[in-house]
Protein backbone atom coordinates (compact mmCIF):
# COMPACT_ATOMS: atom_id res chain seq x y z
CA UNK A 1 0.00 0.00 0.00
CA UNK A 2 1.35 3.61 -0.94
CA UNK A 3 1.10 6.05 2.16
CA UNK A 4 -0.62 9.28 2.27
CA UNK A 5 1.84 12.31 1.34
CA UNK A 6 4.07 12.85 3.89
CA UNK A 7 4.13 15.46 5.82
CA UNK A 8 6.23 18.53 4.24
CA UNK A 9 6.56 22.36 4.03
CA UNK A 10 6.08 22.36 0.41
CA UNK A 11 2.46 22.33 -0.75
CA UNK A 12 1.13 20.80 -3.83
CA UNK A 13 -1.70 23.53 -5.86
CA UNK A 14 -3.96 23.01 -8.89
CA UNK A 15 -3.21 25.45 -10.68
CA UNK A 16 -4.24 24.99 -13.94
CA UNK A 17 -7.63 22.90 -14.85
CA UNK A 18 -8.51 21.29 -18.56
CA UNK A 19 -12.12 19.03 -18.70
CA UNK A 20 -13.73 18.07 -21.92
CA UNK A 21 -16.55 15.54 -21.72
CA UNK A 22 -19.97 15.11 -22.51
CA UNK A 23 -20.86 17.93 -20.71
CA UNK A 24 -18.55 20.55 -22.70
CA UNK A 25 -15.20 21.73 -22.12
CA UNK A 26 -14.23 23.74 -19.42
CA UNK A 27 -15.13 24.50 -15.47
CA UNK A 28 -17.88 26.33 -16.28
CA UNK A 29 -19.59 24.12 -18.43
CA UNK A 30 -19.58 21.22 -16.29
CA UNK A 31 -20.54 23.34 -13.14
CA UNK A 32 -23.48 23.50 -15.07
CA UNK A 33 -23.88 20.28 -16.75
CA UNK A 34 -23.47 18.25 -13.13
CA UNK A 35 -26.60 19.86 -11.90
CA UNK A 36 -28.90 18.89 -14.69
CA UNK A 37 -30.45 15.80 -16.52
CA UNK A 38 -27.39 13.28 -18.13
CA UNK A 39 -27.79 13.06 -21.70
CA UNK A 40 -26.97 9.42 -22.24
CA UNK A 41 -26.59 7.94 -25.39
CA UNK A 42 -28.45 4.64 -25.14
CA UNK A 43 -29.11 4.06 -29.10
CA UNK A 44 -25.51 4.01 -31.04
CA UNK A 45 -24.09 1.20 -28.69
CA UNK A 46 -27.60 -0.47 -27.66
CA UNK A 47 -27.99 -2.34 -25.07
CA UNK A 48 -25.60 -0.05 -23.71
CA UNK A 49 -25.18 3.55 -22.60
CA UNK A 50 -22.20 6.00 -23.20
CA UNK A 51 -21.52 9.52 -22.80
CA UNK A 52 -20.32 10.70 -25.89
CA UNK A 53 -17.90 13.61 -25.88
CA UNK A 54 -19.33 16.95 -27.32
CA UNK A 55 -18.19 18.56 -30.91
CA UNK A 56 -14.62 20.13 -29.98
CA UNK A 57 -12.87 22.64 -32.43
CA UNK A 58 -9.69 20.95 -32.09
CA UNK A 59 -8.11 24.10 -33.66
CA UNK A 60 -8.25 26.28 -30.69
CA UNK A 61 -5.56 23.84 -29.06
CA UNK A 62 -4.10 21.56 -31.83
CA UNK A 63 -4.06 24.90 -34.67
CA UNK A 64 -2.08 22.47 -37.07
CA UNK A 65 -4.43 20.16 -39.59
CA UNK A 66 -1.16 18.08 -39.86
CA UNK A 67 -0.75 17.32 -36.08
CA UNK A 68 -4.42 16.63 -35.78
CA UNK A 69 -4.50 13.86 -39.17
CA UNK A 70 -1.57 11.47 -37.68
CA UNK A 71 -3.90 11.66 -34.05
CA UNK A 72 -6.87 9.60 -33.24
CA UNK A 73 -9.28 10.78 -31.43
CA UNK A 74 -8.05 9.91 -27.96
CA UNK A 75 -4.87 11.76 -28.68
CA UNK A 76 -6.96 14.66 -29.95
CA UNK A 77 -9.27 15.07 -26.78
CA UNK A 78 -6.31 14.69 -24.02
CA UNK A 79 -4.03 16.98 -26.25
CA UNK A 80 -6.92 19.33 -26.85
CA UNK A 81 -7.49 19.02 -22.54
CA UNK A 82 -4.16 19.78 -21.79
CA UNK A 83 -4.37 22.82 -23.60
CA UNK A 84 -6.92 23.78 -21.89
CA UNK A 85 -5.10 23.33 -18.68
CA UNK A 86 -1.96 24.78 -19.59
CA UNK A 87 -3.93 27.96 -20.88
CA UNK A 88 -6.19 27.89 -17.01
CA UNK A 89 -2.88 28.25 -15.53
CA UNK A 90 -1.08 30.79 -17.46
CA UNK A 91 1.57 29.02 -18.96
CA UNK A 92 0.50 28.09 -22.24
CA UNK A 93 2.92 29.55 -24.82
CA UNK A 94 5.45 30.61 -22.15
CA UNK A 95 8.90 28.18 -23.06
CA UNK A 96 10.34 29.76 -19.61
CA UNK A 97 7.77 27.31 -18.31
CA UNK A 98 7.19 24.64 -20.01
CA UNK A 99 10.49 23.81 -20.69
CA UNK A 100 11.32 22.71 -17.04
CA UNK A 101 7.78 21.76 -16.83
CA UNK A 102 7.16 17.52 -16.09
CA UNK A 103 4.35 15.62 -17.85
CA UNK A 104 2.92 12.39 -16.69
CA UNK A 105 0.23 10.83 -18.87
CA UNK A 106 -2.19 8.08 -17.88
CA UNK A 107 -2.92 6.20 -21.27
CA UNK A 108 -4.39 2.93 -22.37
CA UNK A 109 -3.33 1.13 -25.07
CA UNK A 110 -4.22 3.37 -28.16
CA UNK A 111 -7.06 2.74 -30.38
CA UNK A 112 -7.20 0.25 -33.11
CA UNK A 113 -7.79 0.57 -36.48
CA UNK A 114 -10.64 -0.86 -37.30
CA UNK A 115 -11.02 -0.85 -40.81
CA UNK A 116 -7.40 -2.73 -41.09
CA UNK A 117 -9.35 -5.53 -38.18
CA UNK A 118 -12.08 -5.94 -40.20
CA UNK A 119 -10.26 -7.05 -43.59
CA UNK A 120 -8.06 -9.44 -41.64
CA UNK A 121 -11.32 -10.97 -39.42
CA UNK A 122 -12.70 -11.11 -43.01
CA UNK A 123 -9.48 -12.79 -44.61
CA UNK A 124 -8.39 -14.76 -42.67
CA UNK A 125 -10.55 -18.21 -42.84
CA UNK A 126 -9.99 -17.76 -46.04
CA UNK A 127 -6.17 -17.48 -46.17
CA UNK A 128 -4.13 -21.11 -46.97
CA UNK A 129 -1.61 -19.75 -44.37
CA UNK A 130 -3.81 -17.94 -41.74
CA UNK A 131 -0.84 -17.17 -39.33
CA UNK A 132 1.66 -15.55 -42.48
CA UNK A 133 -1.76 -13.91 -43.59
CA UNK A 134 -2.27 -12.26 -40.56
CA UNK A 135 1.42 -11.04 -40.36
CA UNK A 136 1.76 -9.67 -43.85
CA UNK A 137 -1.33 -8.27 -43.24
CA UNK A 138 -0.93 -6.22 -40.70
CA UNK A 139 3.03 -5.70 -41.28
CA UNK A 140 1.39 -3.79 -44.82
CA UNK A 141 -1.70 -2.78 -43.61
CA UNK A 142 -0.97 -0.54 -40.41
CA UNK A 143 0.40 2.92 -40.02
CA UNK A 144 4.22 2.82 -38.98
CA UNK A 145 3.01 4.29 -35.81
CA UNK A 146 1.19 1.11 -34.96
CA UNK A 147 1.34 -2.26 -33.83
CA UNK A 148 -2.16 -3.60 -32.81
CA UNK A 149 -3.12 -0.77 -31.52
CA UNK A 150 -1.22 2.75 -31.22
CA UNK A 151 1.87 3.29 -28.70
CA UNK A 152 0.36 4.50 -25.61
CA UNK A 153 3.11 7.19 -24.85
CA UNK A 154 2.04 9.12 -28.27
CA UNK A 155 -0.06 11.32 -26.31
CA UNK A 156 2.39 12.60 -23.99
CA UNK A 157 4.66 12.98 -27.33
CA UNK A 158 1.69 14.85 -28.91
CA UNK A 159 0.63 17.50 -26.00
CA UNK A 160 5.18 18.00 -26.08
CA UNK A 161 5.45 18.77 -29.82
CA UNK A 162 1.57 20.67 -29.85
CA UNK A 163 2.29 23.20 -26.57
CA UNK A 164 6.29 22.72 -26.13
CA UNK A 165 5.89 20.88 -22.96
CA UNK A 166 9.55 19.74 -22.71
CA UNK A 167 10.83 18.95 -19.38
CA UNK A 168 10.64 15.29 -18.23
CA UNK A 169 7.96 12.51 -19.12
CA UNK A 170 6.04 9.82 -18.35
CA UNK A 171 3.23 7.44 -19.42
CA UNK A 172 1.50 4.93 -16.77
CA UNK A 173 -0.26 1.95 -18.06
CA UNK A 174 -2.65 -0.28 -15.74
CA UNK A 175 -6.71 1.60 -16.35
CA UNK A 176 -8.06 3.56 -13.21
CA UNK A 177 -4.93 2.68 -11.45
CA UNK A 178 -2.79 4.30 -13.98
CA UNK A 179 -4.08 7.79 -13.47
CA UNK A 180 -4.11 7.36 -9.73
CA UNK A 181 -0.71 6.97 -9.62
CA UNK A 182 0.47 9.86 -12.05
CA UNK A 183 -1.48 12.22 -9.84
CA UNK A 184 -0.12 10.32 -7.14
CA UNK A 185 3.92 10.10 -8.41
CA UNK A 186 3.49 14.18 -9.91
CA UNK A 187 2.70 15.35 -6.38
CA UNK A 188 4.89 13.26 -4.13
CA UNK A 189 8.06 14.98 -6.89
CA UNK A 190 6.33 18.53 -6.13
CA UNK A 191 6.57 17.56 -2.04
CA UNK A 192 10.04 16.01 -1.94
CA UNK A 193 11.53 19.04 -4.13
CA UNK A 194 11.88 17.05 -7.27
CA UNK A 195 9.59 19.39 -9.51
CA UNK A 196 7.80 22.54 -9.42
CA UNK A 197 5.61 22.30 -11.80
CA UNK A 198 3.98 19.14 -13.28
CA UNK A 199 0.74 18.55 -16.26
CA UNK A 200 -0.87 15.35 -15.29
CA UNK A 201 -3.87 13.64 -16.58
CA UNK A 202 -5.25 11.66 -19.41
CA UNK A 203 -8.10 10.76 -21.90
CA UNK A 204 -10.33 8.58 -23.12
CA UNK A 205 -12.25 7.77 -26.32
CA UNK A 206 -15.01 5.07 -26.13
CA UNK A 207 -17.31 6.01 -29.10
CA UNK A 208 -15.50 2.80 -30.92
CA UNK A 209 -16.75 -0.82 -31.38
CA UNK A 210 -14.33 -2.73 -30.15
CA UNK A 211 -14.05 -0.97 -26.63
CA UNK A 212 -17.68 -1.87 -26.28
CA UNK A 213 -17.06 -4.89 -27.72
CA UNK A 214 -13.68 -5.42 -25.18
CA UNK A 215 -16.49 -4.46 -21.71
CA UNK A 216 -19.10 -6.12 -23.05
CA UNK A 217 -17.20 -9.77 -23.38
CA UNK A 218 -16.27 -8.89 -19.67
CA UNK A 219 -19.56 -8.63 -18.55
CA UNK A 220 -19.11 -5.23 -16.98
CA UNK A 221 -21.55 -2.74 -18.82
CA UNK A 222 -24.84 -1.88 -17.86
CA UNK A 223 -27.33 -2.51 -20.17
CA UNK A 224 -30.78 -0.72 -20.64
CA UNK A 225 -31.43 2.88 -20.16
CA UNK A 226 -29.16 5.08 -18.53
CA UNK A 227 -29.48 5.23 -14.22
CA UNK A 228 -26.91 6.35 -11.58
CA UNK A 229 -24.40 4.24 -11.00
CA UNK A 230 -25.80 3.57 -7.54
CA UNK A 231 -29.25 2.39 -9.08
CA UNK A 232 -27.54 -0.15 -11.79
CA UNK A 233 -29.78 -2.93 -11.43
CA UNK A 234 -27.16 -5.83 -12.40
CA UNK A 235 -24.42 -3.09 -11.42
CA UNK A 236 -22.36 -2.36 -14.39
CA UNK A 237 -20.55 1.00 -15.85
CA UNK A 238 -21.53 3.52 -18.43
CA UNK A 239 -18.68 4.75 -20.29
CA UNK A 240 -17.67 8.21 -21.43
CA UNK A 241 -15.70 9.52 -23.46
CA UNK A 242 -13.57 12.13 -21.72
CA UNK A 243 -9.96 13.78 -21.30
CA UNK A 244 -8.62 15.99 -18.13
CA UNK A 245 -5.43 17.86 -17.42
CA UNK A 246 -4.48 19.15 -14.34
CA UNK A 247 -1.10 21.67 -13.72
CA UNK A 248 0.33 20.90 -10.16
CA UNK A 249 2.60 23.32 -8.53
CA UNK A 250 4.50 24.03 -5.78
CA UNK A 251 3.07 26.58 -3.75
CA UNK A 252 6.16 29.27 -3.25
CA UNK A 253 6.34 28.61 -7.28
CA UNK A 254 2.85 29.59 -7.79
CA UNK A 255 3.04 32.81 -5.68
CA UNK A 256 5.99 34.02 -7.04
CA UNK A 257 4.20 34.29 -10.21
CA UNK A 258 1.16 35.45 -8.87
CA UNK A 259 -1.39 33.12 -9.40
CA UNK A 260 -4.69 32.27 -7.81
CA UNK A 261 -4.83 28.11 -7.12
CA UNK A 262 -8.20 26.21 -7.79
CA UNK A 263 -7.35 23.87 -4.41
CA UNK A 264 -4.77 22.14 -2.82
CA UNK A 265 -3.74 18.89 -3.66
CA UNK A 266 -3.20 17.44 0.40
CA UNK A 267 -2.97 13.54 0.47
CA UNK A 268 -3.00 10.63 -1.89
CA UNK A 269 -3.02 6.99 -0.41
CA UNK A 270 -3.50 4.19 -2.93
CA UNK A 271 -4.10 0.25 -2.35
CA UNK A 272 -4.32 -2.72 -4.81
CA UNK A 273 -6.68 -5.58 -3.25
CA UNK A 274 -7.06 -9.27 -4.39
CA UNK A 275 -11.07 -8.14 -4.47
CA UNK A 276 -12.07 -10.76 -2.31
CA UNK A 277 -15.44 -10.32 -0.24
CA UNK A 278 -14.84 -7.70 1.84
CA UNK A 279 -11.68 -5.88 0.43
CA UNK A 280 -12.57 -3.00 -1.05
CA UNK A 281 -14.26 -1.80 1.80
CA UNK A 282 -11.49 -2.56 4.24
CA UNK A 283 -9.13 -0.71 1.36
CA UNK A 284 -10.87 2.54 1.04
CA UNK A 285 -11.01 2.12 5.23
CA UNK A 286 -7.77 2.15 5.49
CA UNK A 287 -6.26 4.64 3.54
CA UNK A 288 -9.49 6.85 5.08
CA UNK A 289 -7.47 6.12 8.46
CA UNK A 290 -4.19 8.05 6.73
CA UNK A 291 -6.41 11.65 5.77
CA UNK A 292 -9.19 11.40 8.48
CA UNK A 293 -6.98 13.43 11.48
CA UNK A 294 -7.31 16.42 8.96
CA UNK A 295 -10.87 16.56 7.53
CA UNK A 296 -13.45 18.45 9.00
CA UNK A 297 -17.11 16.93 8.67
CA UNK A 298 -18.54 20.34 8.92
CA UNK A 299 -16.95 21.30 5.67
CA UNK A 300 -16.25 18.28 3.80
CA UNK A 301 -17.63 15.86 0.73
CA UNK A 302 -16.79 12.84 -1.17
CA UNK A 303 -16.64 12.28 -4.43
CA UNK A 304 -16.89 8.79 -5.53
CA UNK A 305 -14.96 7.89 -8.45
CA UNK A 306 -17.67 4.27 -8.53
CA UNK A 307 -18.10 2.40 -11.48
CA UNK A 308 -21.39 0.79 -10.67
CA UNK A 309 -19.76 -2.87 -11.03
CA UNK A 310 -20.87 -4.99 -8.45
CA UNK A 311 -19.80 -6.04 -5.95
CA UNK A 312 -17.20 -3.63 -5.65
CA UNK A 313 -20.14 -0.37 -5.81
CA UNK A 314 -21.97 -1.87 -3.24
CA UNK A 315 -18.73 -2.48 -1.03
CA UNK A 316 -18.12 1.33 -1.67
CA UNK A 317 -21.81 2.11 -0.84
CA UNK A 318 -20.95 0.19 2.83
CA UNK A 319 -17.65 2.40 3.40
CA UNK A 320 -19.65 5.64 2.21
CA UNK A 321 -22.40 4.69 4.63
CA UNK A 322 -20.12 4.79 7.70
CA UNK A 323 -19.61 8.42 7.16
CA UNK A 324 -23.09 9.66 7.00
CA UNK A 325 -21.89 13.12 7.76
CA UNK A 326 -20.11 13.73 4.69
CA UNK A 327 -22.15 14.52 1.44
CA UNK A 328 -21.40 12.15 -1.64
CA UNK A 329 -21.75 12.90 -5.35
CA UNK A 330 -20.53 10.04 -7.78
CA UNK A 331 -19.16 11.76 -11.41
CA UNK A 332 -19.82 8.52 -13.59
CA UNK A 333 -23.17 9.07 -12.79
CA UNK A 334 -23.04 12.38 -15.12
CA UNK A 335 -19.96 11.80 -17.07
CA UNK A 336 -19.71 7.93 -17.25
CA UNK A 337 -16.52 6.05 -16.63
CA UNK A 338 -13.07 7.59 -18.30
CA UNK A 339 -10.90 4.25 -17.16
CA UNK A 340 -7.57 6.26 -17.22
CA UNK A 341 -9.08 9.58 -17.16
CA UNK A 342 -11.22 9.42 -14.54
CA UNK A 343 -9.51 10.19 -11.17
CA UNK A 344 -7.46 12.86 -12.53
CA UNK A 345 -10.93 14.17 -13.73
CA UNK A 346 -12.26 13.67 -10.84
CA UNK A 347 -9.69 15.51 -8.98
CA UNK A 348 -10.29 18.27 -11.15
CA UNK A 349 -14.11 18.72 -10.72
CA UNK A 350 -13.45 18.50 -6.97
CA UNK A 351 -11.15 21.64 -7.34
CA UNK A 352 -13.76 23.48 -9.36
CA UNK A 353 -15.86 22.89 -6.75
CA UNK A 354 -13.69 23.68 -4.50
CA UNK A 355 -13.13 27.23 -5.47
CA UNK A 356 -16.45 28.42 -5.64
CA UNK A 357 -17.13 27.14 -2.23
CA UNK A 358 -20.40 24.79 -2.85
CA UNK A 359 -20.74 21.29 -3.75
CA UNK A 360 -23.13 20.48 -7.18
CA UNK A 361 -26.44 19.15 -6.13
CA UNK A 362 -27.40 14.89 -6.25
CA UNK A 363 -27.47 12.88 -9.05
CA UNK A 364 -30.04 10.40 -8.10
CA UNK A 365 -32.57 9.31 -5.96
CA UNK A 366 -31.11 6.71 -4.09
CA UNK A 367 -30.35 7.93 -0.58
CA UNK A 368 -26.49 7.78 -0.95
CA UNK A 369 -26.66 11.80 -2.43
CA UNK A 370 -27.85 14.18 -0.39
CA UNK A 371 -27.74 18.30 -0.40
CA UNK A 372 -24.64 20.35 1.17
CA UNK A 373 -26.13 23.32 2.80
CA UNK A 374 -22.41 24.45 3.94
CA UNK A 375 -19.52 25.99 2.40
CA UNK A 376 -17.38 23.48 0.75
CA UNK A 377 -13.51 23.30 2.17
CA UNK A 378 -12.52 19.30 1.41
CA UNK A 379 -13.23 17.09 -1.07
CA UNK A 380 -12.25 13.32 -0.80
CA UNK A 381 -11.74 11.71 -3.97
CA UNK A 382 -12.29 7.88 -4.38
CA UNK A 383 -11.14 5.73 -6.87
CA UNK A 384 -12.58 2.02 -7.17
CA UNK A 385 -11.27 0.18 -10.42
CA UNK A 386 -13.54 -1.68 -12.33
CA UNK A 387 -10.91 -4.28 -12.49
CA UNK A 388 -8.41 -3.96 -9.63
CA UNK A 389 -7.12 -1.13 -7.51
CA UNK A 390 -7.83 1.67 -5.24
CA UNK A 391 -7.18 5.06 -4.26
CA UNK A 392 -8.03 7.74 -2.77
CA UNK A 393 -7.33 12.03 -1.83
CA UNK A 394 -7.75 14.99 -0.35
CA UNK A 395 -8.08 18.04 -1.74
CA UNK A 396 -8.52 21.38 0.36
CA UNK A 397 -9.48 25.10 -0.72
CA UNK A 398 -6.97 27.17 -0.25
Amino acid sequence: MAEAQATSSRETWITGVGIVSCLGEGPDAHLRGLGEASSADTTSFAPYAIHRIVALDFDKQIPKKGDQRQMEPWQRIGTYAAGLALDSAGVKGKPEFLSRMDMIVAAGGGERDAKVDIAVAAGVDKAAKPEAFVNERLMNDLRPTLFLAQLSNLLAGNISIVHGVTGSSRTFMGEEQAGVDAVRIAQARITAGQSELALVGGAYNVERWETVLQYALGQTLAKGEHSSVWQRKGGGMELGSLGSFLVLEEKTHASARGVKPFARLTAIATEYTRRAPGAVTAALARMWAKVEAGIDPARAAILSGATGIEPATLEEREFLGRHPALAVRAAGTHLGHGIEAQFPLNIALASVALRQGALFAPGDASGVEKPMDGKLGQVVVTSVGQWRGEGLALVESV
